[in-house]
């Protein structure tokens, strides 16, 4: 089998961290490489543009691609011990395991690769001896503003580069935030159900996590108010919510605005799947209706650009600047100053826009095409309501309530779905598949994924 383009970075980055490439090492061009392994130029493309992205391999231009010079490769240490099942097994499986119609995984057919290389190479060369030591500990100034335009004039974000602080991404966002405005006994109100990691994640940090119920207009802020009135922070997904894809209405914006300036409580709005929506109007950002400044606003570049950018933002809310900027240089002192160069030109030279835009047209179609191929291949089996936008289907067991053994079935057969049942954590919950559909290429494609497991499917919901 040919390989793909993971597969090739992957083999790169063994061979660095093994030894067996060394900095300043050149490899083989896009062009050689692919007719080498027998590859598109393409898949070669998309490999060597993560490998830059993380470091591993620089673009001289004439010169040629080397592993980075500047590499500094950690010795190899012996192998851990194996993981107990249950230590986080499943989570593990999320970020190493491949597979098809994974949720969350943007098209990485469709990608700008040869632009993003070029302006990998440009900002390589750029590097300035000073700009070697320490990146800025709230991110890389023109990033930060390319940033704060793109909000303010997508999202209606009236925002500043001041206001803008860089991070790792959506773990770095939670946990700098709870550091910077959650004080010891204070209590965290989360949606029910909400993204897993983010569950997980909150419950190391604090012992008070009170699940809020969402419904066809999102959060519950009644039963927030009623149930849970003191909480300090309030996770939300306003937009495209995280997993169900419905919308916090208008309505229930404005109370929960209400509710945290009433109280003195902060809302965190996690624009999940923001970018990508089909069937409505926009509707406005909760941040953009925030006159009290209560909202922090997280965003990320892994569904717009790649997950393996590794590269996020939020909006801190100008009373609380202080603590987010002494809380960022205690717990991370900058995040990598090249990817921050390479993005903000992305961004400031226009292909990002273009890129969304694109993407915007693209997962429409390929949404169609899912939901079309899932009820050819499961007549009767799954409802799909119609939701706005984002890079995902929920499929709803219509009478069935086995997702977890369904989707451990599924991953048999490479396709890794998840259950929608686990991301609940009170017991009113609803059960069926997440589907990403993101990297779908054609109606075909589609029916004959689903197809895969199409005879062990029926056999377990008919046994």
């Amino acid at each position: 089998m040919k390989p793909g383009y993971r597969e090739i970075y992957q083999r790169y980055r063994q061979n660095i961290h093994d030894g067996l490439l060394k900095p300043g090492d050149r490899v083989p061009s896009i062009r050689v490489l692919a007719q080498e392994l027998q590859v598109a130029k393409k898949t070669v493309e998309a490999a060597y543009a993560v490998l830059v992205g993380e470091g591993y391999l620089v673009s001289r231009g004439p010169q040629g691609t080397l592993v980075n010079p500047a590499l500094t490769v950690p010795p190899r240490v012996a192998e851990p011990a194996p993981v107990r099942p249950g230590d986080n097994n499943d989570l593990l499986a999320l970020n190493e395991h491949e597979g098809f119609l994974r949720p969350g995984l943007p098209s990485l057919d469709q990608f700008p690769y040869k632009k993003w290389l070029l302006l990998s190479a440009r900002a390589t060369r750029a590097m300035r001896p000073e700009e070697m030591v320490n990146p800025p500990v709230a991110g890389y100034a023109p990033l930060r503003a390319a940033i704060a335009s793109y909000l303010t004039l997508s999202r209606g974000v009236t925002c500043t580069a001041d206001d803008i602080f860089i991070t790792n991404g959506y773990r770095g966002n939670l946990l700098l935030t709870v550091q910077a405005l959650l004080g010891a006994g204070e209590s965290v109100a989360m949606e029910d159900p909400a993204y897993f990691l983010g569950q997980r994640l909150l419950k190391t940090l604090t012992p008070n996590l009170h699940a809020i119920p969402v419904d066809n207009e999102g959060m519950d802020v009644d039963y927030l108010q009623h149930h849970h009135p003191d909480a300090r922070l309030a996770f939300v997904t306003p937009t495209h919510h995280s997993p169900l894809g419905v919308s916090l209405s208008l309505p229930r914006k404005q109370q929960l605005l209400a509710w945290a300036s009433r109280h003195n409580a902060w809302i965190v709005e996690d624009d999940y799947d923001g970018e990508f929506h089909f069937t409505r109007n926009v509707l406005p950002s909760l941040k953009s209706l925030d006159t009290d400044d209560r909202v922090v606003y997280f965003g990320t570049f892994s569904k717009t650009i790649m997950p393996s950018v590794r590269i996020g933002y939020l909006v801190m809310p100008r009373a609380a600047r202080h603590a987010f900027l002494e809380h960022g240089a205690l717990l991370t002192g900058g995040q990598p100053l090249l990817i921050q160069k390479i993005l903000a030109a992305f961004l400031t030279g226009g292909e990002f826009y273009t890129h969304l835009r694109k993407m915007r047209a693209l997962y429409q179609q390929r949404r169609t095409m899912a939901i079309a191929a899932l009820h050819a291949v499961y007549p009767g089996v799954f409802k799909t309501p119609l939701e706005d936008g984002g890079m995902h289907v929920v499929a709803y067991l219509k009478t069935a309530t086995c997702d977890e053994a369904l989707a451990r079935l599924w991953h048999q057969h490479q396709l890794q779905v998840s259950a929608l049942s686990p991301w609940y954590r009170r017991p009113d919950k609803r059960y069926g598949l997440i589907i990403g559909y993101a990297n779908l290429r054609s109606a075909d494609e589609a029916v004959a994924l689903l197809a895969r497991a199409q005879p062990a499917t029926l056999a377990l919901l008919n046994g």
